[in-house]
């Protein structure tokens, strides 16, 4: 299985303008967080880049993507559907072959030298199935993310078979359906933000489109249904993602990279200078006025 297209999805209308954030990338270069995304995909050997955008934001994702613009095919969503309508509009330009989905309000800092979208795609090769990453998380996170349950594939350390995948459950829901053998008690397996897909999901989420109410269409039911019908895997990374939608997101995903980049100890005595000033001022503040 050959993978050479991705899909970003980047129109939902808190999301939209998230890639346009600037960053400094662990090189030390400022960048958009799309070019930053780009990087992450092409180093994964993607040819072509489809992205969900609201009608008008072509140009502005244009600058944004900089030398990498040539890669990018724009795929306009015209009303606010919803993440599965913004996947289902990209059925026709990712043209009926499997393909990496990377969701555009997240970071995504590596943990070695290899790229996680590489990794992933690497593995969806090898098994020739559908690969979503995920993050074991505390459940207290799950009202954020979608989750699976599944368990350990025999041999490997970090790859599950799929057998539920749930949209924000409650931790009741967790315990009862998303159990997997091994795992830290209080922690479930949430998606990554990051997926290889195989046809087969595009074609189940069009069957769901063609018969119901498109606002009511949820990704993760599909995903649900294709477990149960196929080989579906989920591979845990060594990297974490960073959801910049969340407060203060893209502050945690600045320094994660700048921790692990070459301005490391630069950042790092930044903080710890903000953390004395912060401590100074607080003894100061506790300090007797001498009017007494």
């Amino acid at each position: 299985m050959d993978v050479r297209k991705a899909l970003l999805t980047a129109a939902g209308a808190g999301q939209r303008t998230l890639p346009l954030q600037t960053i400094v990338a662990g090189d030390g270069r400022v960048r958009t967080v799309l070019r930053v995304l780009l990087d992450e995909v092409l180093e994964a050997g993607i040819e072509e880049v489809a992205v969900v955008v609201r009608p008008g934001d072509e140009p502005a994702f244009v600058a944004a993507a900089a030398d990498a613009a040539s890669r990018l095919h724009f795929v306009p969503q015209p009303e606010p559907l919803g993440y599965a309508h913004a996947v289902h509009c990209a059925t026709d330009a990712l043209g009926g072959v499997p393909f990496l989905h990377l969701v555009g309000d997240h970071l995504f800092v590596r943990a070695g030298a290899s790229g996680d979208a590489r990794e992933l795609c690497g593995m969806a090769q090898r098994a020739a199935a559908c690969v979503s990453a995920v993050q074991p998380t505390r459940e207290h996170e799950l009202v954020r993310f979608g989750a699976v349950g599944g368990r350990r594939v025999p041999g490997e350390e970090r790859l599950y078979e799929v057998q539920r995948v749930l949209e924000k459950p409650t931790p009741t829901q967790a315990e009862q359906e998303l159990h997997v053998p091994g795992l830290r008690a209080g922690h479930y397996l949430c998606f990554f933000g990051m997926h290889v897909w195989t046809p087969s999901v595009m074609d189940a989420l069009d069957a769901r489109f063609r018969s119901g109410d498109p606002r009511a269409v949820v990704l993760s039911d599909v995903l649900d249904e294709v477990a149960r019908r196929e080989r579906y895997l989920a591979l845990e990374m060594r990297g974490r993602r960073y959801d910049l939608g969340d407060r203060y997101g893209l502050l945690a995903a600045q320094l994660a990279i700048g921790l692990r980049g070459r301005d490391r100890e630069r950042v790092l005595d930044t903080v710890l200078d903000v953390l004395m000033q912060r401590e100074r001022t607080r003894l100061e503040g506790a300090e007797p006025s001498g009017d007494a």
